[in-house]
């Protein structure tokens, strides 16, 4: 473990669109600083990803200074979005969980409800301080978090995505593979480690920055969706399930949570500070 690295960084401003791989990125209590700030909502509230609309991973999101983001996608020209004025928050549902949020202008709406041929409406979390918690069963208190699936960080290893692919590569869906790491959609990629090395981890520092393990992440079908084509297969859910499964969730990568704040950069040395 003493050569591992940041290999690669990738901060999502929208939830479920594109997003940029910085060479560094600054870490805020809540997640990687302009990390899914935003979220597509239906007209019921609900949070909108690539589940529902794979064609989600095609649009690209493009942060811009003081929080917002340019907005493109094929068909469409693209649009910029300003952070919106303070002028009242709407209810969101993130996976069951009741968050309030600021709706963007008009415009957004109208793009994004042209490109899903849906009508959805784009969204703003404006303070992630108060907004939302850290998955209650796993946080400490006062961990919040923005629209990530549930904590501040993802990470992931490329030696177990090559471990992954090997064994997708001796099973039925062989011709999917090997996949790359986008589909995993993590925020720190570390190589130099073990395959499944991390599955050891309790707490590690990334440069300067210590964080907590909160548990392992487990995977849905955004995994089996083509981040080129938008296209769906088996993999890797087909091959997770089969080695990969714990109490009936299939596992892949960890979901962190910050300890303090920082800057993580491409090339800084991951070392694990309390292992399993």
């Amino acid at each position: 473990m003493g050569n591992a690295v940041v290999q690669s960084i990738h901060v999502h401003p929208v939830k479920a669109f594109r997003g940029v791989a910085p060479r560094s990125a600054v870490v805020e209590p809540w997640g990687l600083a302009g990390d899914r700030r935003w979220t597509l909502i239906d007209d019921g509230g609900k949070v909108v990803t690539q589940r529902e609309s794979p064609r989600l991973a095609l649009a690209a999101a493009e942060p811009l200074a003081g929080g917002g983001v340019r907005l493109s996608a094929p068909g469409r020209a693209p649009l910029t979005v300003e952070v919106p004025k303070p002028a009242g928050t709407i209810p969101v549902d993130v996976f069951r969980a009741k968050v309030e949020a600021v709706p963007a202008a008009a415009a957004a709406h109208a793009w994004c409800s042209a490109y899903l041929e849906t009508d959805v409406r784009l969204v703003h979390m404006d303070d992630p301080a108060v907004r939302r918690a850290v998955a209650p069963d796993y946080a400490l208190p006062g961990e919040t978090v923005s629209f990530a699936d549930g904590f501040p960080l993802l990470v992931t290893a490329a030696a177990s995505l090559d471990a992954l692919n090997s064994l997708i590569a001796e099973g039925p869906h062989a011709h999917e593979g090997p996949l790359p790491m986008d589909r995993f959609r993590p925020n720190l990629v570390v190589a130099g480690t073990e395959p499944w090395a991390e599955d050891g981890w309790r707490r590690i520092s990334v440069g300067d920055v210590v964080f907590r393990v909160a548990k392992p992440s487990a995977r849905c079908v955004v995994t089996t969706t083509d981040q080129d084509t938008a296209a769906r297969g088996r993999e890797p859910l087909h091959t997770l399930a089969r080695h990969r499964r714990t109490g009936g969730k299939v596992l892949f990568g960890l979901n962190l949570v910050p300890l303090g704040p920082g800057t993580v950069g491409v090339g800084d040395p991951v070392r694990v500070l309390d292992p399993r």
